[in-house]
């Protein structure tokens, strides 16, 4: 295994890091277990959870995979791991998250309180914000249309909420989901101007078939000492190459939840995986390996967040750490992108 160091702090961390969005809707208690063994035994000391999971969305299913994870932390050494979760934002389908959540003092106290009994630990190493409150472009939509009247974000408020929190023990470092530049500008602005927590990181989507963070934030990332936590790196399990030719394997993502992930699924997304696919074929790795290796080697890179409901996927997202791109196919891979440029955001 790789490491890296959270920015600012004296905590290293895997350069994989274990995704667990499934536990408690497509893998069981026991089944979360083995992945966190195998995780640990391969050198993962990075887990990432969040409030709102399992996904998809169900009022049934909320908070078990942080339960699931609890249930097994209680019995390991706790120093020896790094655990983010996350607070949910606002959204009209999460009535049963505080009534609809948001990010007042309220809020995120009762977040993380919520969390915190759930992993069954006393502090949390890395708290995020899942997404904004206010109305931008996220979770796939690209375009930008300003709204007037819309949500107003107290930057310094969640900031000093934060630091309170902080100084409690109950989180130690903070960082940002599915935000914008704008975004993660407002949030270092105050916290320099104003002696509160920075930001340390941001965790957005990236993959060789959603490269939108390059466009603003990877600048922010390199400038500003924030690097990405990339989720989804494989595009919702596209770039597993498991779908390839219209394969819909019985009890895959796609089959269970068709319209769920629609935000992969769009015109020339299948033309740049049958792209990759066959550069991987020629290279010698699989396209899995192929799209992970290349989210590993980028220089804004804190932590690949691979998650797996089987475990031989697992193994095979941990093995891309070992995989080294030549800069032949990762020219071609430009190629590639030049050809189909985000086609999944």
């Amino acid at each position: 295994m790789k490491y890296t160091t959270l920015p600012n702090t004296d905590l290293k961390v895997s350069k994989i890091c274990l995704g667990t969005m499934t536990w408690g809707e497509q893998n069981t208690e026991k089944e979360a277990h083995e992945q966190l063994n195998i995780a640990i035994e391969n050198g993962i000391n990075f887990i990432d959870t969040a409030e709102l999971y399992a996904i998809p969305i169900k009022a049934e299913t909320q908070g078990l995979t942080e339960k699931y994870i609890g249930s097994w932390l209680k019995n390991q050494k706790r120093e020896d791991l790094v655990i983010a979760s996350k607070a949910a934002g606002p959204m009209p389908n999460l009535k049963h998250i505080r009534n609809i959540p948001n990010f007042s003092k309220e809020h995120i106290k009762q977040a993380v309180e919520g969390s915190l009994t759930r992993l069954q630990t006393d502090y949390i190493d890395l708290y995020q914000l899942h997404w904004p409150e206010r109305i931008t472009n996220f979770f796939g939509t690209l375009g930008y249309k300003h709204v007037d009247e819309e949500i107003q974000t107290n930057f310094k408020e969640i900031l000093e909420t934060l630091k309170e929190l902080i100084i409690e023990g109950k989180i130690r470092h903070i960082g940002l989901s599915n935000e914008t530049p704008w975004g993660v500008m407002q949030f270092l602005k105050y916290a320099e101007e104003c002696n509160l927590p920075r930001v340390i990181s941001i965790q957005n989507p990236y993959s060789l078939i959603n490269r939108v963070f390059e466009i603003g934030l990877a600048e922010f990332a390199m400038r500003e000492n924030t690097p990405l936590l990339a989720y989804s790196p494989l595009g919702g399990g596209l770039l597993s190459g498991k779908y390839l030719k219209s394969n819909l394997p019985e009890g895959s993502r796609y089959q269970l939840y068709p319209n769920y992930f629609s935000r992969y699924k769009h015109g020339n997304t299948n033309l740049a995986v049958e792209a990759y696919n066959k550069l991987a074929k020629e290279s010698g790795v699989s396209l899995t390996q192929l799209s992970l290796a290349f989210i590993n080697s980028r220089e804004f890179l804190l932590s690949n967040i691979v998650g797996a409901t089987k475990i031989e996927q697992l193994k095979e997202n941990i093995g891309s750490i070992e995989i080294e791109l030549s800069k032949d196919v990762v020219n071609e891979i430009e190629k590639i992108h030049l050809l189909f440029p985000n086609p999944a955001p």
